[in-house]
């Protein structure tokens, strides 16, 4: 269990997070939501914290490179990048748009995520078989916390979360890819700061916290602890997407950025 106290004005506010213990080895059609109320005791307004492994094993989506016929630009990209053809192909398949071929896979997923290798994992699945990321981690998201809502009577936030690098920064760090009854990101402009000054830009990326923090307790490796509970945050919202994380088209400049070096290169 850890906590997070935070002085503000003189009220100290405090955060509870707690891992969800004997959590089984997920397989496709298990009820998460049942799961996760037969192993913890939950509050009203508390935020569910879930591994996208999890979320992906219940949901079914492990696959095989067994049956895929790779292209001519899989082949050439899988030349380029010391992959198997026949998994960058699997990458190809499940993305809108490649930002960057090589020395490593950058692409945009259709629920608008940008990760490496289309976000596929070939860690805590059997060997051979790889692990997709949920198709639409919103509709998993409302889909728990409501079955969590008719077990319990509790209204939970909810936060699926996968590990990204950052631009610029080695190490990867939990971030939100599917959400329930939270607003993603808290907008600060217009209000003002301790001198009275009106914040012009700060938007706080609520959701992306929230993941990074919960990622601290599940780890990276063979903890087993792929559910986190995050209490005392009261942030419940009835409202809120992912996509409201993700700039809009003309404001990424970084994926611009990419666009152009890969017509260059």
């Amino acid at each position: 269990m850890a906590q997070v106290a935070v002085s503000k004005r003189g009220i100290t506010l405090r955060i509870e997070l707690f891992t969800v213990n004997d959590i089984p080895m997920i397989r496709e059609g298990d009820d998460l939501a049942a799961i996760i109320c037969n192993n913890t005791s939950l509050e009203d307004g508390d935020i569910v914290v879930i591994a996208s492994t999890i979320v992906a094993k219940a949901e079914g989506r492990i696959f095989s490179l067994e049956n895929i016929v790779p292209g001519r630009r899989a082949i050439d990209i899988g030349h380029r990048c010391g992959r198997d053809p026949a998994f960058v192909q699997a990458v190809l398949d499940r993305s809108v748009e490649c930002l960057v071929e090589a020395p490593f896979i950058l692409v945009q997923l259709e629920s608008g995520q940008i990760c490496v290798n289309a976000g596929i994992d070939d860690s805590n699945v059997e060997e051979g078989l790889f692990l997709d990321l949920p198709e639409d981690p919103d509709a998993s998201a409302r889909r728990i916390a409501a079955d969590i809502k008719k077990m319990t009577g509790m209204r939970v936030s909810l936060v699926i979360t996968d590990t990204n690098g950052r631009a610029f920064r080695i190490g990867q760090t939990g971030i939100a890819i599917g959400i329930a009854n939270i607003e993603p990101v808290r907008d600060w402009i217009g209000e003002s700061d301790l001198f009275g000054n009106r914040l012009q830009i700060t938007q706080e990326a609520v959701a992306d916290e929230v993941a990074s923090a919960a990622n601290l307790l599940m780890g990276e490796g063979s903890g087993g602890t792929p559910v986190v509970i995050m209490r005392g945050l009261n942030i419940h919202n009835t409202t809120g997407s992912i996509q409201q994380i993700y700039r809009i088209e003309e404001e990424d400049i970084i994926k611009k950025g990419l666009k152009c070096l890969q017509k260059d290169s």
